[in-house]
């Protein structure tokens, strides 16, 4: 089973990181990264890069594409050559995820017109556009689509999908190696739960698009 899991510059590592922890441990997976070209690819913060060592045409036919979110994710709504792959790739391919504002892309691509699916919370209202139904939750599920939430909600998504490749026992006997068991010390993590002063000082700090900036 070979895991396509697409970067691109400025993406958020744990968009990827977090899903490649736990697909890569599933019997017979093999992980590659790719991009639209080989080498150093950096993140959002600039401070960390992955060394993709195939680019797009050297993947034609992945088991499973994930889709990471960032502040790069804006110069990646133009149609091109990443677009094209993923239309490419969705012919075949058995999953086709995201993370975060990852579905933007997927729906830029067209992947996901006329599918539910979700993103960050500050992005949410932004897939209509594409013709996707914009749906509330931290992981959903459309026939062969799967997305997650922000962030850390690619954890939950590469969870879920374990279960349905390999079933719920090793899905979490990953959940157990890899000791995913959160107690968040604040209750803030959804834009439900965080009070008014934890929103208002989201915005003061990370600027009044903090999906863009600092996803």
């Amino acid at each position: 089973m070979q895991i396509a899991i697409v970067v691109y510059p400025g993406f958020t590592a744990l968009d990827v990181i977090g899903p490649y922890e736990v697909l890569g441990r599933l019997p017979g997976a093999e992980v590659v990264f790719v991009a639209e070209s080989a080498g150093l690819v950096t993140n959002d913060l600039g401070s960390l890069s992955i060394d993709v060592v195939k680019h797009l045409d050297e993947v034609p036919a992945p088991d499973v594409v994930l889709v990471g979110g960032g502040p790069g994710q804006a110069e990646q709504m133009t149609d091109g050559a990443l677009h094209a792959w993923l239309r490419a790739v969705d012919r075949s391919a058995t999953w086709m995820t995201s993370v975060c504002t990852g579905s933007l892309v997927l729906a830029a691509a067209g992947v996901l017109s006329g599918r539910r699916a979700t993103t960050h919370w500050g992005a949410l209202d932004q897939l209509s556009a594409f013709g996707v139904v914009p749906t509330p939750g931290r992981v959903v599920i459309d026939g062969p689509y799967a997305t997650g939430a922000g962030v850390s909600a690619g954890i939950d998504m590469a969870l879920t999908l374990a279960g349905r490749i390999c079933g719920d026992d090793v899905a979490q006997a990953v959940q157990l190696l890899i000791e995913y068991a959160p107690q968040p010390p604040y209750d803030a993590g959804s834009r439900e739960t965080a009070s008014e002063r934890v929103v208002d000082t989201l915005f003061t700090v990370f600027g009044p698009d903090p999906v863009q900036e600092n996803d």
